[in-house]
């Protein structure tokens, strides 16, 4: 699991900073989370291939979040686009978007749908055999979700020198890394067990975008891998924090420690500050693991 951050700070783009957007890699997926403006500079700037993003996720249409969405999508069409391509937003998504292309007399080549979110409860968007999304219901000025990405890790792994040991064919590998015994010429039967070992333990990453702080959404976040919180604003200005619903590093911190979360990864900051080194000191009076964010700044998961 790999994620990219392609932008990490609000409100407005500058000439050294973007607004935010991030790529997830996960299971030979590539999702896409929120894209500001800039995201497809910053798309070919981390060598991200356009033609492998199918799933597109918007946590809410402030522009920070969504300007560059239009863009993105023509340019698909531009590339001569076939697969299918999904976006998931808030109501309203579809209606904007398709207002845009319309005024602008541009068209998609390849099947464009919308899934639009209304929901206020946590619920799954995307499954697959490798991967489950999930929304993580927010609270902020307008409707929010952020998203939970969770690894499906059911292949068992390969115990090599067991199946060469009984000579088996490489035809017969799936079925052993999906739990199947194995039965030889003689008749006698291998069990799993001694021809695979368990599978590795499932990854997961939660993604909370703008948000006051808020301890109803520990229950769905509790016990993930990596978590990006915003923290737009440090403690000393929490009173803007509360004013324009955000969240401060402390709070952002303070969510990580009792969702019990391995890693918390900062960002979505303020441009009022001009070094970012305030907000892990701050968050790790509360929380050890701290990373932060920034533009073109890769993450393995590891």
């Amino acid at each position: 699991m790999k994620l990219t951050i392609l932008g990490c700070y609000a409100a407005t783009p500058r000439t050294l900073s973007n607004p935010t957007s991030q790529v997830l890699e996960i299971k030979n997926r590539v999702f896409l989370i929120d894209c500001a403006e800039g995201t497809q500079v910053q798309l070919r700037k981390s060598k991200v291939k356009f033609s492998k993003i199918n799933h597109i996720f918007i946590s809410h249409l402030h522009g920070d979040h969504f300007y560059g969405l239009v863009g993105l999508i023509s340019t698909f069409m531009l590339l001569n686009r076939e697969s299918d391509l999904h976006v998931y937003g808030p109501k309203g998504i579809k209606e904007i978007i398709l207002l845009q292309l319309r005024a602008s007399g541009s068209f998609t080549g390849y099947n464009l749908y919308f899934h639009e979110l209304e929901s206020k409860q946590s619920e799954v968007l995307f499954e697959d055999d490798r991967v489950v999304v999930k929304t993580i219901p927010l609270k902020h000025r307008v409707y929010t979700n952020g998203f939970l990405f969770q690894e499906k890790n059911i292949e068992r792994k390969l115990n090599i020198e067991a199946v060469e040991n009984y000579n088996i064919n490489k035809l017969y590998f799936n079925k052993i890394k999906y739990g199947g015994d194995i039965t030889l010429e003689n008749g006698q039967v291998i069990p799993n067990s001694e021809l695979s070992f368990d599978a590795q333990p499932s990854k997961s990453y939660a993604f909370c975008s703008d948000t006051v702080y808020d301890e109803s959404i520990i229950p769905i976040i509790e016990n993930v891998d990596y978590l990006y919180h915003e923290s737009t604003f440090l403690d000393s200005e929490v009173h803007l924090a509360e004013k324009t619903m955000h969240s401060t590093a402390k709070q952002a911190a303070t969510i990580a420690l009792k969702a019990n979360v391995k890693h918390l990864i900062l960002g979505h900051f303020s441009t009022r500050y001009g070094d970012l080194s305030g907000f892990q000191k701050e968050a790790q009076t509360i929380f050890e693991n701290i990373l932060l964010a920034d533009d073109g700044k890769e993450f393995d998961m590891e």
